[in-house]
């Protein structure tokens, strides 16, 4: 089990970027390998399943473990195959806009395979 960090800092305000996490259906607007979302629940909560479909086509399964929104963190668990992840999020104020950090635990090779569209997807995410 391997582990990653990511940060991504930006103009946009941590209550619209913690607005763009929370609202799956947003998703796709600021992480380009997302197609779609396929989810009942308008906004994640604790055990909130769904599906993401990638551009390619390729799909993920997810569940969210938890949610707090005072603190703007959230953890998810998500499938591809037998490819098993597990995702920290976090969104902090700063001067003149937010910052995300993003953790990753997962196979080695799936968090190197992962680490360049994430980056891309964080930085458009905090964009104001």
């Amino acid at each position: 089990m391997a582990v990653m960090t990511l940060r991504a800092e930006g103009r946009a305000s941590a209550e619209d970027v913690w607005l763009r996490y929370v609202t799956p259906a947003r998703w796709p607007s600021w992480s380009p390998q997302i197609r779609a979302v396929h989810v009942d629940d308008e906004r994640i909560v604790p055990g909130t399943r769904g599906e993401i479909v990638s551009l390619f086509g390729v799909r993920a399964a997810f569940v969210v473990e938890s949610v707090d929104d005072e603190r703007r963190r959230w953890t998810w668990r998500v499938r591809v195959g037998p490819v098993r992840l597990r995702l920290f999020h976090e969104v902090t104020h700063r001067p003149g806009g937010s910052a995300t950090t993003l953790r990753i635990e997962g196979p080695a090779v799936a968090l190197a395979a992962y680490a360049g569209p994430a980056r891309w997807a964080l930085g458009r995410l905090v964009r104001g």
